[in-house]
């Protein structure tokens, strides 16, 4: 089963928010050699953009990362799920999860509503092998495990990656995000990083509990992050540099690493992606 969405995923894939992802964007990436394109945002359980992105492209996969649990109902996004796997069968995985306590005021016992709302995808037809989970504490990795295809982990350094690969068994999925930067002075490409860690995420308990986890101290997590803290979440340095970070995730068990690459201007993203896909070794068409 899980074989099966390793292949067609593919080693690396691209996160945008869905607001950001156009289907001449996805037909670019399919070109370079990215295997998916995953929507954040907590995109809407209606689901419109997925199908108009498969439709531009052949091969790519294009997952959710994440539908919200507590924004959207089992019952919408199980039919949209349906609609989606019968017009285009296989290519699309959906991610859920109980995103940011300080975003929803219903926000309760998330394990639980989490675990409820497999329940209730699963006995609307959505199967295990279609279905994978925002999971970075050992609890939601377990049932990530258990439940589903698999995890898909946010703003994680490949030490996570180690420790939930050891939770989930070798025939789970494992496919966390990491961010970017394509630049060779260190101090820019780190600023840049730092800008997009420190809001909202360092604001945001359920990821600085996490790190506290993995070992960052809370001088790490203060004002802006340390330059440690902004290293391990953050790839950056010339395109060959930056392909090494990310496959550390790969060496540390994961099977897909999700890459957000962050620049200065998002107009014409595709020339970043073409280097990073030459750097991994991607086997697409010239950038």
């Amino acid at each position: 089963m899980t074989q099966q969405l390793r292949d067609r995923l593919g080693r690396f894939g691209i996160w945008r928010t869905s607001a950001q992802v156009t289907p001449d964007l996805a037909a670019g990436v399919e070109r370079l050699g990215f295997g998916a394109v995953w929507l954040g945002g907590s995109p809407d359980g209606e689901l419109a953009i997925v199908p108009q992105l498969l439709g531009a492209t052949s091969t790519l996969m294009v997952g959710t990362s994440i539908v919200n649990i507590w924004k959207d109902d089992a019952a919408t996004v199980a039919r949209s799920y349906a609609r989606i796997e019968a017009s285009y069968p296989g290519r699309f995985v959906l991610g859920v999860g109980a995103g940011h306590r300080e975003a929803t005021k219903e926000y309760a016992s998330p394990y639980d509503k989490l675990a409820t709302y497999v329940d209730q995808l699963q006995a609307a037809g959505v199967p295990a092998e279609g279905l994978v989970l925002a999971a970075l504490g050992p609890k939601v990795l377990r049932l990530a495990g258990e439940r589903a295809a698999g995890a898909i982990p946010y703003l994680v350094p490949p030490e996570h990656t180690r420790l939930a690969r050891e939770i989930l068994g070798p025939d789970r999925l494992l496919a966390p995000e990491h961010k970017a930067v394509l630049d060779p002075d260190p101090e820019r490409g780190r600023a840049l990083g730092r800008k997009r860690v420190e809001n909202p995420y360092l604001h945001l308990v359920n990821y600085t509990s996490n790190l506290r986890r993995l070992g960052f101290a809370d001088e790490d997590l203060a004002g802006s992050g340390s330059d440690r803290l902004i290293d391990a979440l953050v790839a950056h340095g010339r395109p060959d540099q930056v392909a090494a970070q990310l496959s550390a995730h790969l060496d540390a068990g994961a099977d897909h690493v999700v890459v957000q690459l962050l620049t200065a201007n998002d107009a014409d993203l595709l020339p970043g992606y073409a280097d990073l896909a030459s750097a991994l070794g991607l086997e697409g068409e010239p950038g």
